[in-house]
């Protein structure tokens, strides 16, 4: 640029100010200092409105110095682009002091301030300066009433009373009406969006048929109202009434419709909506994304994070927590790995949301050792990193460690979530420790979380998986709401530990406290009646399932019934339901009907459950032994031997058992013909070559129920 002066600097400042190009502007303007030219009231201005565009705070606190530096802090122009730039920027304080010390702040100024004090939550704060600039000589114009709007649509979006805001809203609306406003398409805008999200679309649609004219804006706002309140079909008509207006949908349109499908949990057609999305920003991208995990079509979840990363997109935080959590309810390693590194390329490795994210998915995954690496990296932590490293060492059984960082957690001043009792409340279950529970559960008292449903549900699930089925109902007793939760782990706590009539007589009662049963109430009821003997009662529960309540029987429920037409012998009605059931490949069905043959010495129907368990777990060593075991009791011992051989061609080799007891120095196990137990979180105590597959925890409630 020849002969470059403050003049031509500022215009073409000005210019890329207001282009797409803030950065750009940003970098000129060091440019022109480094010239030492000084700039004028325009080139602040134009600087002011670049910063608050990139939230460059520090950049316009800068230029806030050089402003007082060079005598321009009392023209106005500037302390209003320093106002928008501080509430831009998120730093209202400043605002907020800037605009008290102003001599005469004018309507730009209100607005500006408004707008930040509405945008920070301080929505009373805005709406008394608006009261302030409506009392003084200050000219209200259509800008500041819909700033004023914009104050009382957040209030209603958040946590504030919403009634109240709404009469505010419409005393404003009166006052656009007497100031012939109403014909002003911005104030309309915010007018209908103000309504809607106050959930007042009759209001909204009323002023949106009033407007003079409308815009695809004014369309938008009224689809997203629509959807946000979940009135997903309604949301469709507007659509239809857009275009049959002629107006086309743009990407906002779309964009919105997909978050109106999600909330409606209509996935087909949110993925409808995306596809016609020419260009989604990552903000759509991840919409879609957690819908898909919110629907558990995790799949699609991957699926669409490859299709994200082959276009280029680069994902955010929000992203990356979702992938990860899609890693972690598959055990996808490798996956969860990729997106480690990822997040570790784009400085977001260490961003709370995305290490809550990496320690969970490491410790689902099996690994532990890497997750606590993460925790122990981190300089900041919230209840959420605490919650996932608990649960992550709760659900490997290394409940003393969990115990650990359940006190540390603590002692780091960090107050424990229903969370973070859930899973100490299954640690101690799963110990079936009934002194560690009662610690947890006095300090579930102290904490004033006994009426919480989630936290009250596993302390009743912990009592009764030890066996203490007094306390389990006095706290069940004592909770105030109870939800199908609640009732389930209550129901199912007596049939697993075999007060079969206690639970039916439970449910009975639940049904008369119109609490509706779900899928999990039956499994836990049709349970009791199979480890008590109650056959006839099975059936009559099973029957009712669809024709009273619409719940269609899954696999769960007629392996259930199978057992307790197994257990009591009456194999003819065992034969008639596998011959309707849609279920023939589950291996645990199966199962239960071969060890209920074993009970009965049913070779024949034996036979049958074996060979189906040899084609669906050929390596799996029951079917083998029991149906070997049918064989030499009934005196077949041809049979038997020929059943071992064939197990032994097969490579089918049976594990070693273990038992768990509880020791003073810990949990201990021991395997068939120990003398010496060890430590449970020990696993350096095997030796390198030993199996230690049958330490299931299916295993270990036995054992201690035993």
């Amino acid at each position: 640029m020849p002969d470059r002066n403050a003049v031509s600097w500022n215009t073409v400042i000005a210019a890329v100010a207001r282009s797409d190009s803030p950065g750009e502007a940003l970098e000129m303007y060091r440019g022109m200092l480094q010239e030492g030219l000084a700039p004028t009231n325009f080139t602040l201005a134009s600087v002011l409105s670049a910063c608050g565009a990139v939230a460059a705070l520090d950049d316009g606190r800068r230029c806030h110095g050089l402003a007082v530096k060079v005598g321009l802090d009392g023209n106005q122009f500037v302390e209003n682009g320093l106002l928008g730039m501080y509430t831009k920027c998120g730093s209202v304080a400043d605002a907020v002091r800037l605009f008290d010390w102003m001599s005469s702040p004018n309507e730009v100024s209100f607005t500006a301030m408004m707008g930040g004090l509405a945008q920070s939550g301080a929505v009373d704060d805005a709406l008394r300066l608006f009261a302030r600039m409506s009392r003084s000589a200050i000219r209200v114009d259509p800008v500041a009433v819909s700033s004023v709007l914009g104050a009382c649509a957040q209030a209603c979006a958040g946590d504030y009373n919403v009634a109240r805001a709404i009469r505010l809203a419409q005393s404003i609306h009166a006052l656009v009406v007497r100031k012939g406003f109403d014909s002003d398409q911005h104030v309309g805008n915010s007018l209908i969006d103000m309504y809607a999200k106050g959930m007042k679309m009759d209001e909204a649609m009323k002023v949106f048929e009033s407007m003079s004219s409308v815009s695809i804006v004014s369309w938008n706002i009224l689809v997203t109202g629509y959807g946000q309140l979940g009135c997903y079909e309604r949301a469709l008509e507007v659509l239809d009434l857009m275009q049959e207006s002629g107006f086309e949908p743009n990407e906002v349109t779309y964009s919105n419709m997909l978050a109106s499908c999600i909330k409606a949990r209509d996935v087909p057609s949110a993925r409808a909506m995306f596809d016609k999305i020419s260009k989604p920003s990552v903000t759509t991208w991840n919409t879609l994304l957690s819908g898909y995990g919110q629907e558990e079509l995790h799949q699609d979840t991957i699926e669409l994070f490859r299709r994200m990363q082959h276009q280029n997109v680069q994902p955010d935080r929000t992203t990356l927590a979702v992938i990860l959590s899609t890693c972690s309810r598959l055990g996808i390693l490798e996956l969860g790995k990729q997106v480690h590194s990822a997040s570790v390329k784009l400085l977001l490795h260490n961003d709370m949301f995305v290490a809550s994210g990496l320690i969970d998915m490491y410790s689902k995954c099996g690994q532990v050792g890497i997750a606590q690496i993460i925790f122990n990296m981190m300089t900041e932590r919230d209840v959420v990193c605490w919650n996932s490293m608990i649960s992550g060492l709760a659900i490997h059984s290394l409940n003393e460690e969990a115990f650990d960082f359940f006190k540390q957690m603590r002692e780091n001043g960090m107050f424990p979530t229903e969370s973070s009792y859930a899973s100490m409340i299954n640690s101690c279950a799963r110990l079936s420790s009934i002194p560690q529970g009662r610690q947890i559960h006095a300090q579930v008292l102290k904490d004033g979380y006994d009426q919480n449903v989630y936290v009250g549900s596993s302390l009743i699930d912990m009592y009764a998986k030890c066996g203490n089925m007094d306390d389990a109902r006095l706290f069940f007793n004592c909770m105030i709401v109870k939800n199908i939760v609640a009732w389930n782990e209550m129901i199912h706590g007596y049939a697993q530990n075999g007060f079969g009539e206690k639970a039916v007589e439970l449910f009975e009662y639940m049904l008369t406290t119109k609490q509706k049963p779900d899928s999990v109430t039956f499994i836990a009821v049709l349970t009791g009646c199979s480890h008590s003997g109650l056959v006839d009662e099975a059936i009559a529960y099973f029957n009712s399932m669809e024709s009273n309540y619409g719940i269609r029987p899954l696999v769960e429920h007629y392996t259930c019934l199978i057992d307790a037409l197994g257990r009591a012998g009456r194999f003819a009605e065992v034969v008639a339901v596998i011959d309707k059931m849609p279920y023939k490949d589950d291996a645990i069905l199966w199962e239960v009907l071969l060890a209920a043959c074993v009970v009965h010495h049913n070779a024949e129907l034996g036979e049958f459950a074996a060979k189906h368990l040899f084609r669906l777990d050929p390596k799996n060593p029951s079917p083998y032994v029991l149906l070997s075991n049918i064989y030499a009791t009934l005196g077949r011992h041809g049979d038997a031997s020929a059943v071992r051989a064939l197990m032994s061609s097969r490579g089918v080799v049976k594990g070693r058992g273990y038992s768990w007891v509880n020791h003073k120095d810990g949990a201990r196990a021991f395997m068939v013909a120990d003398d010496l137990g060890m430590n449970v979180g020990e696993p350096t105590m095997f030796s390198d070559n030993e199996d230690t597959s049958g330490m299931t925890e299916g295993h270990l409630d036995e054992t201690c129920a035993g």
